[in-house]
């Protein structure tokens, strides 16, 4: 029984630790990761955090410079999409961006745009981005354009680490190790599940014993009653005289 309260209270300080875990939040990586496109008439480079955790800010820049076999690009519109995954799984919008109405020429041949994206608590693993392009290309006299529809791309963007979990092992591997010392044994599955049987067959040992308990108890009482009873009688009946 002295086991069972000594696992109650590590599992107690375990719980305990995991709420005061949620609450911590790391640094971002000063890294950055780099994506090219190369589109009919212009170069679209898009750099990002390379890495980050959730509750952090990234910065993602993007590039777009006019390919050296092009006049001119008119930019009719861009758009750059950032999404996350709701608990790793479900994507959701994190950050739209959009320019419209601007040339690349000879006097200016790049554009650069940069922007925050702020990543939510519930967001982790590989984020996803998406680059949408509606322009037209001048070379020489001839005119390409790439207006309906657009030119598009996906690609991998910045990886969100899953903070919770990894605080939780971390957090695992501790308790498995004071578990360890404790009760020599290591903290599995296959181990709880023993324990928790353990605990129950015990659990149950102790009612059964209360249960005795009690009816002992009860047969003592009936007992020492029948004996008075029978004592009464006893002294209560008439002598016979022979």
């Amino acid at each position: 029984m002295k086991k069972i309260v000594k696992l109650s209270l590590i599992l107690g300080i375990f719980l305990l630790a995991i709420a005061l875990f949620a609450n911590l939040k790391a640094q971002a990586s000063v890294e950055n990761m780099e994506t090219f496109f190369e589109f009919p008439g212009i170069n679209v480079q898009i750099t990002a955090t390379n890495k980050t955790q959730p509750g952090q800010n990234i910065t993602v820049i993007l590039n777009l410079q006019l390919r050296n076999d092009t006049d001119e690009i008119y930019m009719q519109y861009f758009n750059l999409s950032i999404f996350g995954f709701l608990y790793g799984e479900n994507r959701v919008l994190l950050k739209n961006e959009t320019r419209n109405g601007f040339s690349l020429n000879n006097t200016s041949r790049t554009y650069n745009c940069a922007f925050n994206v702020s990543m939510p608590a519930n967001i982790w693993g590989s984020t996803y981005g998406e680059i949408v392009l509606s322009y037209w290309a001048r070379y020489g006299i001839a005119r390409l354009d790439y207006l309906d529809p657009p030119l598009s791309s996906g690609f991998t963007a910045t990886y969100v680490e899953n903070v919770y979990l990894k605080n939780l092992e971390e957090l695992l591997d501790n308790l498995n190790s004071t578990f360890r010392q404790s009760f020599q044994m290591n903290l599995t599955l296959e181990n709880l599940a023993k324990l928790n049987e353990t605990y129950w067959r015990l659990h149950g040992s102790v009612d059964d014993l209360d249960n005795t308990r009690k009816a002992v108890a009860i047969l003592a009482i009936t007992t020492v009653f029948f004996v008075a009873t029978t004592v009464y009688v006893v002294w209560r009946k008439p002598k016979e005289y022979w």
